[in-house]
Formats: structure tokens, sequence, C-alpha cells
């Protein structure tokens, strides 16, 4: 597959969408932290993030069916910039609430922004849309280079710790509406009223693998989320300094899109279903890892691992969803995904912060053992029928 000039460009988009998301993760918890009534309350700012995708989810898929990709992408930056603004003012006011309504605001960008993966398909040929995917999600790595560095470069700009963070991502998000106004999307046709409307959502979820996708892919990002948000708190509590922490955020982040630039040829030769089940024990090596012990080296070689089994996951999810669904069905049947996805990963933010500050790392780690385990079931339950042996 040749990549296209808006491909490329979507590409772009969502490098710095993962350069907003990484620097949300490096500083929300530490900011939370510091601000917070209670220890337990940290992780509530990188909670409200996904709490507001969830919420944002069903609108933005309506606001795509009706407006099309473009202008809601747009819609999505123009939010992430405003609540950029609002987090900046919020710590530099030391409110914590400030910033936690911040975040779920910028919830709206999140929900337009996971959308990115999917539009990518609609840029290529039918037959390259795994690839498309892949390399869609593969423009993250610049994210993890850049927004790690960005949250240490700027944490001290402003008065308040981590507010000049807050101002650099309104940059970002208005670089990003810049590139956004160039990319050329196939022209959209809303659906005429009285024309068929494809399957409802309890009609797609009859099918097996729409419900394996769905699942594998939140339980995915749950597990990837839990231990993530708490990585930074949980190395604070070590005594290890933030620049150790954000290294490992960075090397985590790269773990998670490195891969992308090959994942999709991978699902084509080997099949969806075999790279979702590596991703599945690349993600208990990970675990393990992490129960032996809290050193630096640890705390990378277990997070590196944890990002590349979560990419053989959730593209492997979702180059799983897209085989479900006809073309008036995508709006429905992505928005459902993405609201199973930001579900899932707001119980598991919560749970990061009250359970590190109050259970521990080790506990932590041992609790992420369950929801691996339903989706190592939900697979092996997929893999057994008749219907599964063309993705195996």
């Amino acid at each position: 597959m040749k990549p296209n000039r808006s491909l490329l460009l979507l590409c772009v988009c969502q490098a710095l969408f993962l350069t907003n998301n990484v620097t949300f993760i490096a500083i929300n918890g530490l900011v939370g932290l510091r601000l917070a009534p209670a220890g337990w309350m940290a992780t509530l700012p990188v909670m409200g993030y996904v709490v507001g995708g969830a919420l944002a989810a069903a609108p933005v898929a309506r606001l795509q069916a009706r407006w099309g990709r473009k202008r809601s992408f747009q819609i999505g930056l123009v939010v992430a910039a405003l609540t950029a603004a609002g987090g900046a003012l919020a710590v530099s006011r030391g409110s914590f609430w400030g910033v936690l309504a911040a975040t779920v605001l910028a919830g709206f960008y999140n929900a337009n922004a996971q959308l990115y993966r999917f539009a990518g398909p609609e840029l290529v040929a039918p037959e390259h849309k795994a690839k498309a995917i892949s390399l869609v999600m593969a423009g993250g790595v610049a994210g993890a280079f850049i927004g790690p560095n960005l949250a240490n470069a700027t944490r001290d700009w402003l008065p308040a710790p981590f507010a000049g963070a807050y101002a650099a991502l309104v940059g970002v998000a208005l670089i990003g509406l810049a590139v956004m106004s160039t990319i050329r999307f196939p022209p959209h046709v809303a659906a005429a009223p009285g024309s068929d409307q494809g399957r409802t959502v309890a009609e797609l979820a009859r099918q097996p693998a729409f419900v394996v996708a769905i699942a594998a892919g939140a339980l995915a990002y749950g597990v990837m989320n839990l231990l993530m948000a708490a990585t930074p708190l949980a190395m604070q509590r070590c005594g290890l300094p933030f620049s150790d922490a954000a290294m490992v955020i960075q090397w985590h982040v790269l773990g998670m899109f490195v891969p992308a630039f090959f994942t999709g040829h991978l699902i084509q030769r080997f099949g969806i279903l075999p790279i979702m089940a590596v991703g599945a024990v690349l993600n208990l090596a990970c675990i393990v890892i992490a129960l032996t012990g809290l050193e630096f080296e640890r705390f990378l070689a277990a997070l590196l691992l944890l990002g590349v089994g979560w990419n053989f996951l959730f593209t492997g999810a979702t180059t799983l969803l897209t085989t479900t669904y006809r073309p008036q069905e995508r709006m429905r049947a992505q928005g459902t995904m993405d609201f199973c996805v930001f579900t899932t990963t707001a119980v598991t933010s919560f749970a990061s912060g009250a359970l590190v500050t109050t259970q521990g790392w080790f506990l932590l780690n041992l609790g992420s053992l369950v929801p691996l385990a339903l989706v190592v079931m939900a697979l092996t339950w997929l893999w057994r029928r008749p219907a599964a042996r063309a993705l195996a």
C-alpha cells in the first residue's frame, strides 16, 4: 500500500492527538495529587478525560453521521484548545475542580480523535484497511517523544507547576486544526430521511465477532490504562524522580505505537485472532515483570511490554470490528466500541489511583489479571467457532 497525502496528514493529526494524551497522562495524576482534597482522588482528572470521552462518544457519532468526519474533527480540535487553556487557568488558580472540569470537557476531543483510526481506511482501497488502521495509529510514535518531553520542558513555564504544560497544549491543538483543514476526506452524504439505516446495535451484537471485538478492545484499553495511569504515582511513591516517570511513559507509548508500522502486515499474514492472542501474552509478561520489583528498569520493561501488547490487541480488535458492519452502520458500530472503551477506561482510571494509593503497586498488578483473563476467554470462545476460521 502506498500512503496518500491525506492519510499521511491524518497520521500527523494522530501524532498531535497522542502528544495531547501523553502529556495528560504524564501530568494529570501528579496535578491531581497536588491539588486533590484527598490522595485517593489524585487520578480523577485522568478519569475525567475518559469519562468526558464516554459521554461524548454517542453525540460525536451522530455529529459525524450528520456533518461528516472533517467538520466533526475540526470542532474537536477547537474544544481541545479551549479546554487546555481552561486547564492552565485552573492549575494557576490551584483549583482541583477546575482541572477536573477542563479534562471532562476535553473528552469531546478525545472521542473525536479516537475515530481517526476508523477514518484512515476510508482514504485507501478496501483491501488495505488493516494497514491504514495500523499506519494511522503509528502516528502516535511522534507523540511518544513529544508528549513526555513537552511536559518536562514546560512544567515550570508558569509559576504553578505544570500550568505551562496545559498552556503548551493550546498550541498543539491549533497546529492540529491547521493540518486537519488540509485533509481531503471522501464526500460526505448524510442519510436521507426514511433511507436504510442498517442494523441496530442489538442486531449487530448478535454477531460473536462484534461482541469479542468490543470486549477485547475495551478490556485491553482498561488493563493498559489501569497500569499506565498508576505508574507515575507508583514511581513517585518509590522515590523516583519525575524525569524517570516521563521516560517510562515515553517508552510505554513507543511500545504502543512503533509496532503499528508492521501490525497491519502481521494481521494480513497471520490473521486477526493470532495477533490478538500474542498481545494478551505480552500483557501477561508485563504483569510478571511488574510483580518482581520496584526498580526503574522493571517499570521500564513492564510498561514497554504493556504498550506492545496493547497495540496487538487493540489494532486487532479495531480490525475485527470493521468486518462486522455495513457502510451505513459504521458510525453506530464505531461509536458503540468507543463508548465501551471510554467507559472501561474511566473505571480503571479511578481504580488505578485508588488502588495504588491504598493497596499498592503489587495488588494493582494482581487485579489486572482479571480483565486480562476475560480477554483470553473471549478470544478462545471466538476461535472455537467455525465462522472464525477466516479470522485466524
